[in-house]
């Protein structure tokens, strides 16, 4: 059954920090990729958050492996420009999400 995850990516080795976000190498492939996790209902919401190196994605799957093994497929995973650092359940106790 699929459930909510909280997952953090992070800025990888690669990363170019002299380059805002659309300026970094395969922003186009990148883009259309995370396009596509939304499109298939794999992510409901994302987005850097401010001020630090990491991006919150907010995603549905079966397993912390399965969403894993989808982000594998990010041309930026590959390339070295982000990282996973943490994927955990999450319970929305408050609001929801549709």
């Amino acid at each position: 059954m699929k459930r909510l995850f909280a997952v953090l990516r992070s800025r990888g080795p690669a990363w170019q920090p002299s380059f805002p976000l659309e300026g970094q190498k395969a922003w186009d492939a990148h883009a259309s990729f995370m396009d596509a996790l939304v499109a298939e209902g794999w992510v409901a919401l994302g987005g850097p958050l401010e001020e630090t190196p990491d991006v919150l994605l907010i995603m549905r799957g079966e397993s912390p492996d399965e969403i894993l093994q989808r982000l594998k497929n990010d041309p930026w995973t590959g390339m070295g420009l982000l990282i996973v650092k943490q994927i955990s359940p999450w319970t929305v106790r408050l609001g929801s999400l549709e």
